[in-house]
Order: structure tokens, then C-alpha cells, then sequence
């Protein structure tokens, strides 16, 4: 066990783990938008409450594990990028001038931890917003009606598509730099991953952000 927790803390180990930890969130969106597209299927929400409700039962123990696996996962990937992200930093000594940014490293490279800083916060937002009161205090409206009056806001749907934007932007490298990390990359196949990374980001964070302008444009019953 001790070689395991001495590979993970290595330079190389840290870098696995960040791409590993972040593959499995990006799977994870892709169930997760599934979940939520059902706030667009026009039948007033009954189909997104049954999906609610399952999501939310508590003896729903497969469910759970999966809850508390993304919550440590997602803490430490964040962890793990602020480590990988400080060290880089030290190692060069001095961060990267305006003049030379752009030959030492790519726009999204560059920006990956403002992206995430931000990205968590629009999530704890998010949670508090719609897990923890559904999950623990159980208010009396559904949780279609909370996600209806959410998305009816300007200012929630904003920064909501806002966010969005970010994650397109983390996921296009994210997911292109995991794939290097774990060695998957080669002359030949570079260009597909790097397309089909983008293509990624693209579809995912563009398919949640219509849900919020859905609702913003009064579609939602």
C-alpha cells in the first residue's frame, strides 16, 4: 500500500490520477445530462420528477455509493490540480510573461484553474440550490417547480450558461491532455482526439446550457 500512496504523490502518479479522476467526471456529466434533459420533454415535468424521485430514494444504495465515489473524486481532483498547478509553478520559478504565454502553453492550459475555481463555485451554488434541499429538508414544491423558477431568472440562467462556457473550455483541454497523459497519443490519432475532445466539450456543455434558456423563454409548463 505504501508504494501505491508514494506513486500517486509522484510527479508522473499525480498526473494519472488527475486524468483518471477526470475521464470519470466526464462520464459522469454525460448520465447526468441525460438525467436533466428530461426537463425538456413539454409533459410538465412528470417524467424528470420520476427520475428525481429515483435519484433520491433512500435505499437506493447503488446511487449512493456513486454520490459519495463523485464527491471524493471530484474533491480530489481539484486538490490534486492545485498541487500539480503549484508545483509547475515553483519548478519554473516565475510565471509565464504575457509576451511568452502563448508559445509555452496553450489558452486553455493557461486557464485551467480560474475555469475550475469557478466551475466549483457554480456547482456548490447549484447544489445548494437543488441536492441538499431535495435530499435533507424536503421543501413542499417539486423539484421540476424549483428548476422552473431557478431558470425563469436572468440572472441564474446567466451565470449558469456562463458556466457552461467555462466547462466547454476545461473539458476541450481537460479531456485532450488525459488522453496524453495516459500515453493514448500519437501522430495518428492526435488530431482525432483532439477533435473529438472539442467535439466533446462542445455538445455537452452546449446541450445543458439550453435547459436554462428553455425555461428563460417561458417554453417550461
Amino acid at each position: 500500500m505504501g508504494w501505491f500512496i508514494k506513486f500517486i504523490d509522484s510527479s508522473i502518479g499525480k498526473k494519472i490520477v488527475m486524468a483518471l479522476t477526470g475521464l470519470f467526471l466526464s462520464i459522469f456529466l454525460i448520465a447526468h445530462l441525460a438525467g436533466n434533459l428530461l426537463l425538456l420533454a413539454g409533459d410538465g415535468g412528470v417524467k424528470f420528477e420520476e427520475y428525481a424521485n429515483f435519484m433520491a430514494e433512500s435505499g437506493n444504495i447503488p446511487v449512493r455509493i456513486v454520490e459519495i465515489a463523485l464527491f471524493i473524486l471530484l474533491i480530489y481532483h481539484i486538490i490534486n490540480g492545485i498541487r500539480i498547478t503549484s508545483i509547475n509553478r515553483k519548478a519554473r520559478n516565475i510565471k509565464y510573461k504575457k509576451v511568452d504565454a502563448s508559445a509555452n502553453s496553450t489558452f486553455f492550459s493557461r486557464f485551467m484553474i480560474q475555469s475550475g475555481g469557478i466551475i466549483f463555485i457554480f456547482l456548490v451554488i447549484h447544489l445548494r440550490s437543488f441536492f441538499f434541499p431535495y435530499r435533507f429538508s424536503h421543501p413542499e414544491i417539486t423539484m421540476y417547480e424549483a428548476v422552473k423558477t431557478a431558470f425563469e431568472n436572468p440572472l441564474y440562467s446567466g451565470f449558469y450558461v456562463f458556466a457552461m462556457v467555462l466547462l466547454a473550455f476545461h473539458l476541450n483541454h481537460g479531456v485532450q491532455s488525459a488522453f496524453q497523459t495516459l500515453g493514448l497519443y500519437d501522430k495518428k490519432i492526435t488530431p482525432i482526439i483532439k477533435k473529438t475532445g472539442t467535439a466533446f466539450a462542445i455538445i455537452i456543455c452546449l446541450a445543458f446550457a439550453i435547459i436554462p434558456l428553455y425555461f428563460l423563454m417561458g417554453m417550461g409548463e
